[in-house]
């Protein structure tokens, strides 16, 4: 499957300076690691993002989001973001920023 390679440019952008985000292709995409836990991705043309459990709600009811469910069993803590909704900076800058948030709070890898 490919993906929106410029959403993933965008990403990179955004977090060109952030010495501990790294890529790695998966699920057919492109995931970005904080510290060695996978933060965001970019499937298809929408961008996947790790909240948290107890941010999950929250993130739901806001525009363009749906839950993560890539084999039939919904991931909690992640949602997907329909790419249209992150078309503009600010919005998707605030869920870069919410999903290294929660990375930055787990352990490093």
């Amino acid at each position: 499957m490919a993906y929106d390679e410029g959403l993933a440019q965008r990403i990179r952008e955004r977090w060109a300076a952030e010495p501990d985000v790294t890529e790695k292709r998966m699920f057919g995409g492109v995931a970005f690691l904080y510290r060695g836990n996978m933060a965001v991705g970019v499937t298809g043309g929408d961008l996947m993002v790790r909240v948290g459990p107890d941010a999950a709600d929250a993130a739901l009811a806001r525009p363009g989001a749906r839950v993560f469910d890539m084999t039939g069993r919904p991931m909690r803590g992640w949602v997907v973001v329909d790419g249209a909704a992150v078309a503009e900076d600010d919005s998707l800058g605030a869920w870069l920023e919410e999903s290294r948030a929660f990375a930055a709070s787990l352990p490093p890898k």
